[in-house]
């Protein structure tokens, strides 16, 4: 695994030096934006916060006498937009800014805000991988490194697996074609190491049915 932090000049868009021979571009894509807002940065859950917490502060202020209710409470809504179209641009930003590479050898992430960085994941150095499937084909896939993650949780974020604080597992976020990117990284993955057991597993998340997981250990025979 590699790391590089300059690729003001990149060889192809994603890629900050050409392919080998023998390595091809399998697919390449980026989150959706929209996406990224609501299962990363969970504005959906925030919009209901912040009607939850109007509703509170009117009826706290209808029992005020000579208390100025809808000023107050237009004042905390606008507040309430303004923070929600903060985090939509984050999304939107940092949807622009990403792009995600599969090869036949590898993983390259294109990632960072403030400082991009390309982070090099080959598929040999990958121990297991898991899809959380969301809304209408959309999905995400993470990848279980060997060793220790060369960035830190903070560092990936929000491409990287919510809860690895420990080990971090970088994550292909927000994809709206999760099926297919999945499918070509088993078979790239199947292919880059021959003598490896397959072990395939599928669960759901009980608590929301539009949500499953699926886990794949890469164990040697």
């Amino acid at each position: 695994m590699s790391l590089q932090h300059e690729h003001e000049f990149e060889a192809a868009p994603g890629l900050p030096e050409a392919l080998p021979v023998n390595e091809h571009i399998l697919w390449q894509g980026a989150p959706s934006a929209s996406l990224l807002a609501v299962h990363a940065l969970h504005t959906r859950k925030l919009v209901l916060y912040f009607a939850v917490m109007l509703c509170v502060q009117a009826l706290y202020l209808a029992g005020e006498p000579g208390a100025a209710v809808w000023p107050s409470v237009l004042s905390s809504a606008a507040l309430a937009c303004l923070c929600l179209m903060l985090l939509a641009g984050v999304a939107w930003y940092s949807a622009r800014t990403t792009l995600y590479t599969l090869t036949n050898r590898r993983v390259v992430m294109r990632i960072g805000m403030v400082l991009t960085i390309t982070l090099n994941l080959p598929l040999k150095q990958l121990e297991s991988a898991s899809v959380r499937r969301l809304n209408n084909g959309a999905g995400e896939l993470a990848l279980g490194l060997k060793g220790s993650a060369p960035v830190g949780w903070l560092h990936l974020w929000p491409h990287v697996k919510a809860w690895t604080f420990g080990r971090p597992q970088p994550a292909l976020r927000c994809l709206p074609n999760i099926q297919q990117v999945s499918e070509l990284f088993m078979q790239a993955w199947m292919a880059e190491n021959p003598q490896v057991q397959v072990q395939r597993a599928e669960a759901v998340d009980p608590t929301n049915s539009s949500v499953s997981h699926g886990r794949v250990p890469l164990q040697a025979s």
